[in-house]
């Protein structure tokens, strides 16, 4: 094979090594540039508020970490961080219906006083702990007091609500393939 030689090979050959050293054309750039996207893991800071109270926040904790696209997050949240880069910060409003549901009607359940555990004095509002015949556990809210009886609230706590996300993307890293 012929080497090429000469005053114009030289000058190619300091372009491409300029060119290499420019912004721009490293691997480093080109990670802050990714977009969240599906198989991605997010490093996020967060604080979600419904009603102008606030619920949860990573104030004063770790970032919150998910991998894009495996339903680790709910679907409303999810669509919209879809796109963003880090660095980037938003306000995302999500409804009910793409949160966590409306209320269901039919997730209540009216109980005996007597079924609560002996030393519970019951209240609206209280939240309980409980397993079912599967072995499940779940939580349920008193709702309503009835006389002798408790009407217990199965939904979530955060359905039929309108979640307010004010969120700040840190970090945005390729999940390694399994």
């Amino acid at each position: 094979m012929k080497q090429m030689r000469g005053p114009g090979w030289r000058l190619i050959g300091a372009i491409a090594v300029v060119a290499a050293l420019q912004p721009g054309g490293d691997a480093e750039e080109g990670a802050m540039a990714a977009a969240v996207q599906d198989n991605m893991d997010v490093g996020m800071e967060y604080t979600l508020t419904v009603d102008d109270a606030v619920v949860d926040s990573t104030e004063g904790k770790e970032p919150f970490h998910y991998i894009h696209g495996r339903r680790q997050v709910i679907p409303g949240l999810e669509r919209q961080l879809a796109g963003m880069h880090a660095g980037d910060s938003a306000e995302l409003t999500v409804a009910p219906e793409d949160g966590y549901g409306a209320v269901d009607p039919t997730a209540f359940m009216e109980i005996p006083k007597a079924q609560l555990p002996a030393d519970a004095s019951p209240e609206i509002g209280m939240v309980l702990r409980g397993v079912n015949p599967d072995g499940q556990q779940f939580r349920a809210r008193i709702s309503e007091l009835k006389g002798e009886n408790v009407v217990l609230d199965l939904n979530h706590p955060l359905a039929g609500k309108t979640l307010t996300f004010k969120v700040k993307i840190l970090d945005i890293t390729p999940v390694p393939a399994s």
